[in-house]
């Protein structure tokens, strides 16, 4: 097993990380784990001797780690970096991201979304001379996330994305461990939990994950956990339960299900039917659940599944591969990933004009002509927004900015170029600049609430939920707006 669990404890004056971190984290309450679910919100930390960790930092202690790892193994010093995200993080994820990458040292020449590394690891030595659309359904210890990427000619482009940031391995672990609490339960009428015995619960826990593993070789498997508790008499208690697949895929089914949505939301926004997929890879530890694998292969039309890359290696191996390409050692092959959400500006009457759409390729830059919406307006304020939905109030806020030092003249004349530009890592600067003047404001937009793959499912459904209501509301207030003008346009001619 080459893999490091992304596990923090702190434990007097150590830092452990790792597997280490994650076998005492029931019994140790200062440790952190799936800190990745955190980049980007504002006023997370973790407090431990009187200092708080932010997010980033956290991250940075596992970057740190990994980076020691690296140089012991080359036996050279470590300087850059290529970091996979999910790839539903947004623009103050990213960021959080890079500044991880930063506080432990490493030069961060990349990010990329890590459906689209695991592609380039199961793509590059295939033959992709003729054009394919790739499914990739990545389910990790905490994150889920299903992509369609088209290669052609040794260009990746990610098609579509969706997912779950709060499904992965950790919860088919948890779910076995309430199951196994209930089993105790009934059989000795002591509940583990409620009696908080974080050393009993520990030991459940590492053989819930035990028995998941087993569980996606075998048909059954016993969990044997002597002197697990004592009765009021002292007598030493003892868990043993024989755990069959079919146990286990009845006590995690709801979280099989969840897989189900995404998976046919990626494919509607593809634009694509299941027989347009030539190749599904699997990505992530948790995939080789068989229950899992017969839900892609049922949803997906019998196709069969490509496992030829170790899971829980395929990401990094295409972080890695990404690194040739920067470093010029690979040559010939190119990602393009995509904006999750669609990204424009507030409006008069409170629309929200879309400047790049949902799914468009990046690195992309955009631009638009705006004007003033009354007479000797000195000022504008550029409130930049992402969403599907028609109205701004709808629409997740991004930042703001004003723009000011506009000369005095009629509403619509003073020319605004409002600029989206989104670089190769999915960071968003967005400017303004009056085009008579030349002056400009900008912003990157870095500091954002952070939206989970849920909300911004949420949003995509809202949007076509409410598409004919926002339709009509949106209609009105162009009309509104067209008839202002008319009257202004007829004041200006009659006036002259």
């Amino acid at each position: 097993d080459r893999t490091t669990p992304s596990v923090v404890a702190f434990k007097g004056d150590e830092i452990i990380v790792g597997k280490a971190a994650k076998r005492q984290m029931v019994t140790n309450p200062n440790t952190i784990l799936s800190i990745k679910r955190e980049m980007g919100k504002k006023g997370y930390y973790k407090e431990y001797n009187g200092k708080k960790y932010t997010p980033q930092e956290i991250s940075a202690i596992i970057l740190q780690n990994l980076k020691k790892q690296a140089e012991d193994y080359l036996g050279m010093t470590v300087t850059e970096a290529v970091i996979t995200v999910p790839a539903y993080f947004n623009d103050a994820q990213r960021q959080a991201t890079k500044d991880a990458g930063k506080i432990a040292g490493l030069d961060v020449k990349r990010i990329i979304n890590e459906p689209t590394a695991a592609a380039l690891s199961y793509g590059l030595d295939k033959n992709t001379q003729k054009e394919q659309n790739i499914l990739v359904f990545d389910l990790g210890g905490g994150t889920f996330d299903v992509s369609i990427l088209n290669i052609a000619e040794g260009n990746f482009q990610v098609l579509a994305t969706a997912g779950d940031n709060v499904l992965g391995g950790d919860n088919f672990d948890d779910a076995i461990v309430e199951f196994l609490i209930r089993i105790f339960r009934e059989e000795h009428g002591i509940d583990l939990k409620k009696n908080k015995d974080l050393t009993a619960l520990q030991r459940l826990r590492e053989a819930a994950e035990m028995a998941k593993k087993e569980l996606s070789n075998v048909v059954s498997t016993v969990i044997s956990l002597p002197f697990i508790s004592m009765a009021a008499d002292q007598t030493p208690l003892h868990l043993e339960y024989t755990l069959t697949r079919t146990k286990f895929n009845e006590i995690t089914k709801n979280l099989v299900d969840r897989c189900i949505t995404p998976l046919r939301q990626v494919l509607k926004d593809a634009k694509l039917q299941v027989s347009q997929i030539d190749q599904v890879i699997l990505v992530g530890g948790s995939t080789r659940i068989p229950a899992i694998q017969e839900l892609v292969t049922r949803e997906l039309g019998n196709k069969k599944l490509n496992k030829s890359v170790n899971p829980d290696e395929a990401v990094a191996l295409g972080a890695a591969i990404q690194g040739g390409i920067l470093r010029g050692d690979v040559q010939d092959i190119v990602l393009l990933d995509v904006t999750p959400l669609s990204l424009g500006i507030e409006t008069l009457g409170g629309i929200f004009t879309k400047l790049i759409d949902r799914n468009t390729t990046i690195p992309t830059s955009k631009s638009q002509i705006f004007s003033t919406a009354v007479a000797n307006q000195s000022s504008v304020d550029i409130n930049v927004l992402q969403g599907e939905r028609a109205l701004a109030k709808d629409n997740q806020l991004l930042g703001s900015f004003q723009l000011t030092g506009i000369p005095p003249a009629p509403k619509g004349v003073p020319q605004i170029e409002v600029t989206f530009d989104i670089d190769v890592n999915g960071i968003v600067s967005v400017s303004a600049k009056d085009l008579g003047t030349n002056r400009k404001h900008s912003i990157t937009v870095s500091g954002g609430s952070g939206l989970s793959e849920e909300e911004i499912q949420k949003m995509i459904k809202d949007a076509e939920k409410n598409a004919e209501t926002d339709k009509i509301q949106k209609e009105r207030i162009v009309l509104r707006n067209d008839a202002d003008n008319f009257i202004f346009q007829t004041r200006q001619t009659l006036e002259s």
